[in-house]
């Protein structure tokens, strides 16, 4: 050192990059095998590879430093409502768009397409989370758009393109379209019903360059995902018809002709986290847009595309849970305290063990629930889809902010600070318990289908939890325990919650006791069926096996 140095930088952990993020998880290449994706392995580990770049970890930064804004106007006045977002957010969309995360399921269907495209989703998560916005909607909107014939033969050859395309163009001029969504108003919420937005079928011969089908909308949406997307599914009200329901209807960006439709961007929100993806509220003043199904059928039509969009939430939350949790267990491996490393400080163990227990077990279920996406042909599946993709989006994405404090408090202050990662990722977490239905929603929905066939919910439950209840004979009493009472609980509203948590959990620790190794799966057992659940993390019981857990969570190079 020179004489007027003051210090060194010691005793600090290089940063987490150039890290293959599928190669160093066990749990998740278990998952993908398990449940039918194995084929997608080579293709998975080289976007493992490519996620955990140093080069696509700097994307990420920038793209959230650099957020999106808003051009109302063009240079002489014309109004052109563009956002506008940084290079790194263009380069981050074509490297999904390329992996197919928008919409590989539906281009290249075969046995596992929903498992593997999920594992991809999940190591996307740990990249970037902005960026999931608009592969998700865009992936979603494919089986509501089938129901549209007409409309879909115009669209997914675009939709299904590899080819990332962000011009502000007509379709037809397009190499590639991504589709958003707009539902929420400000009266209304999660109470879509409360809409206000309506439709007018256009007269013949009221605009000649329209076609036909088209319909005119006027109203507003408080929340526009992603406004820079070519066309959104929107709700409105019809009107002039016996109902004068919802509909849904397919608005684009521009029209055949060039003219921009008239969907008024008024501002792009100012949100917690999520800040490198664009959201919006809108005014549809005269915009056109097409119908898809039947008029008063919207919410029914909009609900072929929320299951998948919750799907992709919990995969979200697993991702940035496993971010995190890699995040803090590089850091306490690095890292000396009281003359030895934190991975190696006794309680700092417990809770490194108690963190990377609820990652495998969200990662594990979130695969687990992708095959039912898989298997939707089979009523059984397509119930116990509904009934974990309910209770799913609500616990796992409910875990996420609480791990994420957890795994910011591991790094201390540096984990606080915008110069490293965890503070983008912490507040990232929040969105995905908020969008496409709150907790409270999701819980509602859980009963809803409980509810509707009661003997064939127990049934699949049922099916799902005897394999593990034949190992372990405390699993046991617990699963008769949760399908006595599940008929009761289903019906009681203010317990929604809690029976959401102990479907989840109890999937989980069948998911870990039967595939994962003794070390996870009895100590998740202990620590989530044998005793509650906690609140905080680092509760695990005597006799477990840290190290294990610790080195099957992210493996030493």
């Amino acid at each position: 050192m020179d004489a007027c140095d003051t210090h060194e930088v010691l005793n600090q952990a290089p940063p987490f990059v150039d890290m293959n993020l599928y190669a160093c998880d066990p749990a998740l290449q278990e998952a993908l095998a398990r449940e039918g994706g194995g084929w997608a392995a080579p293709g998975l580990e080289a976007l493992g590879a490519r996620f955990g770049s140093a080069a696509v970890q700097e994307l990420a930064r920038l793209a959230n430093l650099h957020g999106p804004t808003l051009a109302s106007f063009d240079r002489v006045g014309r109004r052109i409502d563009e956002p506008e977002f940084h290079p790194a957010w263009h380069a981050l969309m074509a490297i999904a768009v390329e992996a197919g995360l928008h919409a590989a399921p539906w281009s290249e269907a075969r046995p596992g397409a929903q498992v593997a495209r999920a594992a991809g989703y999940l190591l996307l998560g740990q990249a970037e989370n902005g960026v999931q916005c608009p592969l998700t909607m865009t992936y979603a909107a494919v089986p509501a758009l089938r129901l549209a014939p007409a409309l879909a033969a115009a669209w997914l050859p675009k939709i299904l393109s590899r080819d990332y395309d962000p011009r502000p163009l007509p379709l037809h001029a397009k190499r590639g379209a991504l589709v958003g969504m707009g539902m929420t108003e400000k009266q209304g919420g999660s109470d879509v019903r409360a809409n206000t937005t309506r439709a007018t079928r256009l007269a013949s011969g009221e605009d000649t360059a329209a076609g036909e089908g088209a319909w005119r909308i006027v109203g507003h949406k408080w929340f526009y995902s992603v406004p820079q997307a070519d066309a959104h599914l929107v709700l409105a009200r019809c009107e002039g018809e016996a109902d004068g329901g919802l509909g849904c209807f397919l608005v684009p960006r521009f029209l055949d002709d060039g003219r921009r439709n008239a969907v008024r961007v008024q501002r792009l929100k100012d949100k917690l986290g999520n800040r490198s993806n664009a959201s919006s509220e809108v005014e549809f003043c005269g915009a056109l847009g097409w119908l898809i199904g039947e008029p008063g059928r919207g919410i029914a039509t909009i609900l072929e595309m929320g299951s998948h969009t919750r799907l992709d939430c919990v995969l979200g939350s697993a991702g940035i849970m496993r971010a995190a949790l890699c995040q803090a267990l590089h850091h306490a491996r690095g890292r000396l305290a009281f003359g030895k490393p934190l991975a190696d400080q006794p309680l700092m163990r417990n809770v490194l063990a108690d963190l990377a227990l609820e990652s495998e077990a969200a990662t594990a279920f979130a695969l687990r629930l992708a095959r039912c996406f898989d298997e939707g042909d089979d009523p059984a599946q397509a119930l116990l889809g509904r009934i974990l993709t309910a209770a799913g989006k609500y616990w796992i994405c409910k875990r996420g902010p609480g791990f994420g404090a957890e795994t910011m408090e591991v790094m201390g202050g540096n984990g606080y600070v915008e110069d490293g990662p965890l503070a983008r990722l912490y507040r990232e977490l929040p969105v995905n318990s908020i969008w496409e239905g709150s907790g409270n929603v999701m819980c509602l929905d859980l009963l809803r289908a409980l509810g509707k066939s009661p003997q064939a919910a127990h049934a699949v439950l049922a099916a799902e939890l005897a394999p593990a209840a034949l190992l372990d004979a405390r699993f046991a009493a617990h699963v008769a325990a949760l399908l006595d009472s599940l008929a009761a609980h289903a019906t009681i509203e203010e317990g929604a919650r809690l029976l959401a948590e102990q479907i989840v959990v109890a999937v989980q620790a069948a998911l870990l006791l039967r595939h994962a190794p003794p070390c996870v799966g009895q100590a998740f057992l202990l620590s989530r069926i044998v005793q509650p659940v906690g609140g905080a993390y680092g509760r695990l019981p005597a006799g477990i096996d840290f190290g294990a857990i610790m080195a099957r969570a992210l493996p030493m190079s």
